[in-house]
């Protein structure tokens, strides 16, 4: 066993016993690019297709946001638990940003671990 970070699938660390698994379990983040200093915008986070039964469904969504040039990263902006059948891995949210960074989207699935995406967001 790892540290808690290397327990987390990615893009990146995804391994061929894994690979199989990704397209269904890596969040998808789609926010803009550049955004105005602290003028709310969107972040939609979605997973799959994916299973949603009481033995495997996603039960939590997490957003973070790692901030250029600031000490103590990430900042916990908002997470939703989900209910297995009446709930879909499909969340919004309404940001706000003073500075540049990284919007790191994280989910956990009940038979597959943590799994988490990232996407920059430029402040203007």
């Amino acid at each position: 066993m790892g540290k808690l970070g290397e327990l987390i699938y990615t893009k990146e660390s995804i391994t061929s016993e894994v690979i199989a698994k990704a397209e269904y379990h890596l969040p998808k983040i789609v926010a803009p690019d550049n955004v105005k200093v602290n003028e709310p915008f969107k972040v939609r986070v979605t997973v799959g297709p994916h299973p949603n039964t009481p033995e495997h469904y996603i039960r939590r969504i997490e957003l973070y946001f790692s901030e250029d040039g600031r000490a103590f990263n990430p900042i916990l902006i908002a997470y939703v638990d989900l209910t297995p059948l009446n709930s879909e891995p499909d969340i919004e949210f309404t940001v706000r940003l003073s500075k540049s960074g990284t919007l790191h989207a994280v989910e956990y699935c009940t038979l597959h671990g943590l799994w988490e995406t990232t996407k920059t967001v430029v402040v203007k």
